[in-house]
C-alpha cells in the first residue's frame, strides 16, 4: 500500500513560524534536568541543585482548601482580576508583613508569576522598545520582552552591584529607545536583593526619564538577613510581581499576582480577560488558606531551613575554592564563580557541569543559561532539596575536585 502527500499536507509542512520565535533560546536548565532524568532512569543517585523548585509542597491546610472547592463546586471561572477574598487577603499580609497599605483593586491575580510578567510586558512594551535589565539574570525575562517585540539590554551587573541594576547603569544606557526596566529582588540566579537605597536610587533614575519599572519579587518571602522592601514601599507607580510558587510552596498551582499602578487597573483587566480568563479557581481557593496561622507558621519554619541550608552551602562551596563575592540575602541560589577550580582542565561552566553530573552524579547549571557576562566563569547551585543531601552533594564534589 502507498500514500501520497496531500497538497494540504505540504503547506502544512511549509507554515512558518512568527519571526518573535527565533528571538527566544532553549531554556538550558531543562537539558540539564532531562540528562539528570537520564541518569536516574538507569538507577543512578542524582543529587539535583538545578531547578529552582522547592523540596517543600504545599501545607495539607493548603490541599484541603483545594478540597473543599473541589467538592463544593467552586471551580467556575472567577472574575479575570481574581477572587476578591484573595485580593483582599494578599492586601492584609501586604499589612502585615510589611507595613504597606495597598487597596485590593491595584492587585491582579494571574496563572503564575509568568503570566503576570506576561501581562506586564504585553501592557507596557511595544515594537523596538528596549527593557534595561541586569546581567545575570532570568533567562525567561527578556524573552517576555522579546515575545512583545521590544528588545531586552542586559546591562552587566557586577558583584560590587550585587549583581543589580543600578540607577548608574539607567544613567548610561537608557537611550531615545529605552522604555524602562525589568528587576528582580531577589534575584534568580544570584539569590541577592538591592539594598534599599540601590532600589531607591534606581526606581528614582527611571522615573526621572519617564519610564516604566517591573520589579520581580517572588523570592522576596525568602529573605534572611533582613526585612524585605518591597518596591512598592518606594513608589505606587511601579508595577511589581509575586508568586505562590516560592514561599507558599505551590509550584505546580501556578499562581501569582501583579500589583499595578491604580490608572493601569482597567488596562491589565481588559488584557487578562482576553488573554487569561482568570487564574485557576481551585487554586485560588486553596491559596486563602495560606494566610491562615497556621500555615504562615509552616512556611516560616521552612525559610528558616532555607537559610540553615545557605549558611553550609556558601562557606562550603568558598572552602573549596568557588567564589562567592557576595552572600546571597534571599531565595534558594547561590552563583558561583568556577575559576579557581576548574582552571586546572580549562573547563567552562558548561563542561564543568556536565562533568559533575556524569562523574559524581550532582546536578547543577552552567551560567549560560543567564546572561552574557561571564557566563563560562559561572553555576547555579539550588538549595532546594534536602540538608543533607546537599551535605552529600559537597562530599561528592570535594572528591571530583580532588580535595578528598
Amino acid at each position: 500500500m502507498s500514500f501520497t502527500t496531500s497538497p494540504d499536507s505540504q503547506a502544512a509542512r511549509a507554515l512558518q513560524v512568527a519571526q518573535r520565535v527565533h528571538a527566544i533560546e532553549p531554556f538550558r536548565v531543562m537539558e540539564m534536568v532531562k540528562a539528570a532524568g537520564e541518569l536516574k532512569r538507569g538507577g543512578a543517585d542524582v543529587i539535583s541543585m538545578s531547578v529552582g523548585e522547592p523540596d517543600f509542597t504545599a501545607p495539607d491546610i493548603v490541599a484541603s482548601a483545594a478540597m473543599e472547592a473541589i467538592r463544593g463546586g467552586v471551580t467556575q471561572y472567577t472574575d479575570s482580576l481574581g477572587l476578591r477574598e484573595l485580593r483582599e487577603a494578599i492586601s492584609g499580609h501586604y499589612a502585615a508583613v510589611q507595613g504597606l497599605d495597598i487597596d485590593p483593586r491595584r492587585i491582579v491575580v494571574t496563572a503564575g508569576a509568568s503570566a503576570g510578567l506576561l501581562l506586564a510586558c504585553a501592557a507596557l512594551v511595544a515594537e523596538g522598545d528596549e527593557v534595561l535589565m541586569p546581567d545575570p539574570c532570568y533567562p525567561c525575562n527578556r524573552h517576555f520582552v522579546s515575545s512583545f517585540g521590544g528588545t531586552p539590554v542586559l546591562v552587566p551587573s557586577p558583584s560590587e552591584d550585587r549583581y543589580q541594576l543600578s540607577a548608574r547603569h539607567v544613567a548610561e544606557r537608557w537611550n531615545a529607545r529605552t522604555r524602562g526596566v525589568l528587576v528582580a529582588s531577589p534575584s534568580n540566579p544570584t539569590g541577592t536583593s538591592m539594598t534599599p537605597q540601590q532600589l531607591r536610587d534606581m526606581l528614582a533614575a527611571v522615573q526621572a526619564r519617564g519610564g516604566f519599572a517591573i520589579v520581580d519579587e517572588i523570592y522576596q518571602g525568602l529573605s534572611y538577613d533582613h526585612k524585605p522592601l518591597s518596591a512598592l514601599a518606594v513608589s505606587d507607580q511601579v508595577i511589581t510581581v509575586n508568586s505562590f510558587s516560592k514561599y507558599f510552596n505551590m509550584t505546580g498551582w501556578r499562581l501569582g499576582w501583579l500589583v499595578v499602578p491604580d490608572e493601569l487597573v482597567p488596562v491589565f483587566e481588559k488584557l487578562a480577560q482576553n488573554l487569561f480568563i482568570c487564574a485557576p479557581t481551585v487554586a485560588q481557593h486553596a491559596a486563602l488558606a495560606c494566610f491562615h496561622p497556621e500555615a504562615l507558621a509552616i512556611f516560616e519554619e521552612r525559610r528558616r531551613e532555607f537559610q540553615r541550608r545557605r549558611d553550609f552551602l556558601v562557606p562550603s562551596l568558598r572552602k573549596l575554592g568557588f567564589q562567592v563575592p557576595v552572600m546571597p540575602d534571599g531565595a534558594f541560589y547561590v552563583y558561583a564563580d568556577i575559576h579557581e577550580v576548574a582552571h586546572r582542565d580549562r573547563a567552562d561552566s558548561a563542561a564543568f557541569s556536565m562533568a559533575l553530573l556524569r562523574d559524581a552524579h550532582v546536578a547543577i547549571v552552567p551560567g549560560d543559561d543567564f546572561g552574557f557576562a561571564a557566563p563560562a566563569r559561572h553555576v547555579r547551585f539550588s538549595y532546594a532539596t534536602k540538608y543533607e543531601r546537599i551535605e552529600e552533594a559537597l562530599a561528592r564534589l570535594e572528591r571530583q575536585l580532588g580535595h578528598a
